[in-house]
């Protein structure tokens, strides 16, 4: 939560999309990150425990929630910025998508899919989105990946094309791995992302060693599997080899 809400400009009014409890809510306005918030979400009993917890903190007249599919329920300009944590990828390209005109008026969306990472940095490029920040943190066994964006669609369609495939690196040599691992953290040899490379590594060797055991082996689905671990692992040990360029690391 303090790495989502570290992301955020000081002073802007913020959307929480799918607040859940509203405990991200709750925080951006304890610790005077955001004047006010309004909080979302699509399921009525989640939204009736983040009033409470809201209440809890007297803080009723600066957080305002409201029962939405996605940005539905917001109208463009009313809020300067988004966060949108704790879902998969594929549904958080569907809210973008579908509030496509409310997303356009924020000046940042803080941003945290759980899942199809590489494919939602993919789909954030193609719409014009520029990368700002990225951040990831690793919490109860598991690794998180975060970035700060905003759009660029009033600017000519050649200079956002330019600026947001830069930001991307989209035409560097190492954009496989850019894609993958995400950018700015790779640029800037972020140490737990090196760890996540590791483990990643690790469990991809111990994927094929079971592939080559299966009984199955000549199976299409099981080649298959083998040749796409085998791409990955090509991809992460280049990283490892980027790390080991002697650059200094540093980390957001």
């Amino acid at each position: 939560m303090q790495a989502l809400t570290d992301m955020v400009t000081p002073g802007t009014v913020i959307t929480d999309v799918g607040c859940d409890h509203g405990f991200v809510s709750v925080y951006l306005v304890q610790k005077g990150i955001s004047p006010r918030v309004i909080a979302m979400d699509v399921r009525s009993g989640p939204l009736e425990h983040a009033r409470e917890h809201i209440r809890e903190y007297g803080l009723e007249d600066r957080i305002e929630t409201r029962l939405s599919d996605g940005l539905h329920s917001l109208k463009t300009g009313e809020a300067a910025g988004m966060i949108c944590a704790g879902m998969g990828g594929p549904l958080m390209e569907k809210i973008l998508t579908e509030g496509r005109e409310q997303a356009k008026g924020f000046r940042e969306l803080i941003l945290q899919p759980q899942s199809e990472i590489p494919h939602f940095r993919t789909f954030l490029m193609e719409e014009g989105y520029l990368l700002m920040d990225e951040n990831i943190i690793y919490e109860e066994g598991k690794y998180y990946f975060m970035m700060k964006v905003r759009w660029l669609g009033e600017m000519s369609e050649d200079a956002v094309r330019s600026q947001v495939r830069e930001s991307w690196k989209a035409d560097d040599a190492a954009s496989g791995l850019a894609g993958q691992l995400g950018p700015i953290l790779l640029y800037r040899k972020c140490p737990l992302l090196l760890n996540y490379v590791e483990w990643q590594l690790a469990e991809h060797r111990k994927i094929a060693k079971r592939l080559e055991q299966e009984a199955d082996a000549a199976n299409p689905k099981t080649m298959w599997r083998r040749q796409e671990i085998a791409e990955e692992t090509a991809l992460l040990t280049r990283a490892l080899e980027w790390y080991d360029n002697g650059k200094e690391p540093d980390c957001i």
